[in-house]
């Protein structure tokens, strides 16, 4: 009956079209009312769900992920690459997924890769004579890639929630986020050849050369990020200020595309973002609270587990599940919804924690293309001027192609732990 109320009236008051965050308030909040769970700890509950150190990564990897793409990186990172993938089948498709995959490395955030990807590309596509709903699908598809890849803000509330060594799922990140992001190109490919796009040219040594002097400043910065942290130079959420340090000296002070106006107005959309960010940290820290209280997450656990004792079947069926609820909530609200249900599973089966928040955040980066909470496709329409219902249509064949990703990283563990026990981390 409490699981019945927890999950239902959260599910009903959300497709009445409430904000996710609203609805795990108010829920809550009724619920602590009507089991007399304590009201009076509502308030240090709210308080502890964002005052973690940790927490404060996210708005300086929003805020460098933004600068960096306003000071002209990603466009020069589409040059270097454009020429030297020639004029293959589905050259600039091809072109989309590996900038998606550098760019990753700098901001940690789907949308705001979607975002950066789509202002650039999406002309520069149609002009070639993609689809418009393929070109958004794909654009979508490559952003998804940004909370796989390090630095994830994903994964910084994975760690916060299940105390996970944020620098280990980090490294853990690589090696998924290349095989997704390699598994989107065959699609790409496919269909690129089938319909007859392709790239324009290849550039020549002198252009290829003069292209990576330009785009060197952008190459580096997952480098000079990534290899602090790994370095024991600093910690993830002081890398996070370092981005953010360096963005600026790139764009001012080497590309000088960035004045004192711009940066007013990329630090009012960090703060946006942000605030709704831990708005929704928040509210799903209470609901998972009060769902603990209520004892609902350790009977979901043991309904699981008399399903099937064979890991493999339980991680299949985590799996759907995960899947399911990509389509109805964000990242945020699933991990703080789903975790204290599944680490119980984490201990019982001896699962790597590392890993499994990889696998976890696979699925919700499929998720982030999966209607009808879909946040990547709702950014690239707004962008490409198109219906969710075209581009949902279009981005089936990149879904799917990522579910076996999903499995490859789901069965094979040391894909996700070999580098972050190279590092010892």
């Amino acid at each position: 009956m409490e699981g019945l109320l927890l999950f239902g009236l959260f599910l009903l008051i959300l497709f009445a079209g409430v904000p996710v965050a609203v609805a795990l308030g108010t829920v809550s909040l009724f619920l602590i009312w009507l089991y007399n769970l304590g009201i009076s700890g509502v308030s240090p509950n709210f308080y502890a769900g964002v005052a973690k150190f940790q927490l404060l990564a996210i708005p300086f990897f929003i805020l460098a992920g933004l600068i960096m793409d306003r000071c002209g990186i990603s466009k020069r990172l589409v040059h270097l690459i454009s020429l030297i993938i020639g004029p293959i089948n589905g050259g600039l498709a091809l072109v989309t997924v590996i900038v998606g995959l550098i760019f990753a490395g700098i901001s940690g955030s789907g949308p705001a890769d979607t975002a950066a990807l789509g202002t650039i590309l999406i002309t520069a596509m149609a002009a070639r004579g993609y689809a418009k709903d393929f070109s958004a699908a794909l654009i979508a598809a490559s952003g998804s890639l940004a909370i796989i890849v390090p630095p994830s803000i994903a994964f910084i509330i994975y760690g916060v929630i299940t105390g996970t060594s944020i620098p280990a799922l980090f490294a853990a990140g690589v090696f998924p986020g290349i095989i997704t992001g390699l598994v989107l190109m065959i699609p790409c490919y496919i269909i690129s050849r089938k319909r007859g796009w392709r790239g324009e040219r290849w550039g020549s040594l002198k252009e290829i050369w003069d292209a990576f002097r330009a785009a060197f400043w952008g190459l580096i910065a997952p480098f000079i990020i990534l290899g602090g942290m790994y370095g024991g130079i600093f910690t993830p959420t002081e890398a996070a200020v370092v981005a953010v340090f360096y963005g600026l000296f790139v764009g001012m002070v080497i590309y000088r595309e960035l004045d004192f106006r711009a940066l007013y107005e990329l630090l009012r959309d960090t703060v946006l973002s942000s605030a709704v960010i831990m708005t929704i940290v928040a509210f799903a820290g209470l609901y998972a609270w009060t769902g603990s209280t209520m004892g609902v997450m350790d009977k979901f656990s043991s309904y699981l587990l008399s399903l099937s004792t064979n890991p493999a079947v339980i991680l299949v069926l985590i799996n759907v599940m995960l899947l399911i609820a990509g389509m109805l909530m964000d990242a945020i609200s699933i991990y703080y919804i789903f975790l204290p249900m599944l680490i119980p599973l984490i201990k019982i089966f001896n699962w790597d924690p590392v890993w499994f928040g990889v696998v976890m955040t696979v699925n919700l980066a499929i998720g982030q293309l999966t209607p009808p909470v879909a946040v990547n496709l709702y950014v690239v329409c707004n962008i490409a001027n198109i219906s969710l219902e075209e581009v949902s249509k279009a981005v089936l064949p990149f879904i799917l192609i990522m579910i076996v990703a999903l499995a490859i990283i789901t069965y094979f563990p040391w894909l996700s732990t070999y580098l972050p026990s190279l590092f010892k981390l």
